[in-house]
């Protein structure tokens, strides 16, 4: 079965937790903490592996959680960090974060790392918070939450060529008389329900690889009939070639055929219908096609070139064949995400700035008691051990910092007031 979307649910690891010990050594006196780091959590990670074809892998799978760092142990031994979990996806995956709609990764070449949902750092051991001032601290960190995220993996196959065109044009029967491909070949419509691809090569050695993709109807980018499915697989493609049933012998008129097509496309994508268009009139091997490529060739506005063949009889082929490879050489490839690079011929890491979210946001509930939350009011809360008071006493020094007490005054916040922070009440004082 050809999978070509799915949803899935993805969580990097926690960090392990700090841990709080002290030195208990024979003739060693006052010998410290001794808590060590947690590690780190692991990260999930997708990788490209030119042997798969489809997303079938997280069609029953959709769930994805990475393991936790270790927690910190005592004498000072930090806790090990988890080995990342390694996602196999198909050359071609475009990965999107389904809340935010950003295009977290385009995985296109065989071994192509990304970083989906990273891994929480370890939380400290009570051996990082000594000082001078409190040389024995009682005071560790838990690990930092593993990032959460629910994303969308769209397959768009690596095509160098996408065949386009009405239901039964022959757009299969083109694709097996060129290359090795094998697509089912039917005399009913929607005998193609999956992307077809195949190596074709010219008689001067150069190759290229066409798709085959199900046909279009009026109304395809909205869904009707299966051409929709697929729009997303000729976004890659550099050349388009439009296949037109010259003969009638559907009942339809060839030039409507190809104002319906180009219309389906520019709806889909405007840049669709940027790249390089070939026109193959097909079915020239039947009656009445010559006469209808005569008054196809009178209603055409555009100047694309057309070539007619027959891919039954093979007439025409070689010359079709040559055109497309001279425009595919031509033709620079199409980037689904576009990067900004002042030189192309120097590799760079691309840094993006990453929004933290809001620190914290106050509400009022029915009962008059303040709801104090927040993404990163969030991460400070789960890293806090609140079985400690000298960690508690840190975690109420941090609101203060971040001006939590200060914003409380202002919504009008006063002593024994309630304020709920995630599964915990406290009571305000000022």
């Amino acid at each position: 079965m050809f999978v070509d979307q799915v949803k899935v649910f993805v969580k990097g690891g926690d960090g392990g937790n700090g841990m709080v010990a002290f030195r208990r050594e024979k003739y060693v006196s006052m010998g410290g903490p001794a808590g060590g780091d947690g590690g780190k959590g692991a990260s999930v990670v997708f990788e490209v592996d030119e042997g798969l074809r489809t997303l079938m892998d997280f069609r029953y799978q959709r769930h994805f959680k990475a393991h936790r760092g270790e927690h910190g142990m005592s004498k000072s031994q930090h806790g090990k960090g988890a080995t990342d979990l390694v996602l196999k996806v198909p050359p071609g995956t475009v990965v999107t974060d389904e809340d935010t709609k950003e295009v977290i990764a385009d995985l296109v070449e065989h071994g192509q790392r990304a970083v989906i949902a990273k891994g929480g750092r370890g939380g400290r051991g009570n051996l990082r918070f000594a000082t001078p001032a409190n040389p024995a601290p009682e005071l560790s960190e838990n690990g930092e939450p593993g990032q959460e995220r629910n994303i969308v993996l769209e397959l768009k196959v690596l095509a160098d060529v996408g065949l386009v065109g009405f239901p039964s044009v022959g757009k299969s029967t083109l694709l097996s008389v060129v290359s090795s491909a094998k697509p089912k070949i039917a005399e009913y419509h929607f005998t193609t329900i999956v992307p077809n691809l195949g190596v074709v090569e010219t008689d001067d050695h150069r190759s290229f690889v066409m798709a085959d993709l199900p046909g279009l109807i009026e109304g395809a980018h909205e869904g009707i009939g299966l051409g929709h499915q697929f729009l997303r697989h000729i976004e890659r493609t550099r050349v388009i070639v439009h296949v037109i049933d010259m003969s009638g012998m559907e009942g339809r008129d060839p030039h409507e055929d190809f104002v319906t097509i180009n219309q389906e496309l520019e709806e889909y994508n405007l840049r669709l219908l940027e790249r390089p268009q070939i026109i193959v009139a097909n079915k020239m091997d039947m009656p009445e096609a010559e006469e209808n490529l005569q008054v196809f060739k009178e209603k055409l506005k555009e100047n694309y070139p057309i070539f007619p063949i027959s891919a039954i009889t093979r007439q025409g082929l070689r010359e079709l064949i040559f055109e497309i490879a001279d425009q595919v050489e031509n033709t620079p490839e199409f980037p689904l995400v576009e990067e900004q690079l002042e030189d192309d011929s120097v590799n760079r890491v691309i840094y993006r700035h990453e929004h933290e979210g809001e620190q914290f946001i106050i509400t009022r509930e029915p009962d008059g008691s303040f709801v104090v939350s927040g993404d990163q009011l969030e991460r400070l809360f789960k890293m806090t051990d609140f079985s400690r008071d000298e960690s508690v006493r840190r975690f109420s020094r941090q609101l203060r910092t971040m001006g939590v007490d200060e914003a409380l005054r202002q919504r009008g916040a006063k002593d024994g007031d309630t304020v709920k922070l995630f599964e915990y009440e406290f009571e305000f004082l000022d």
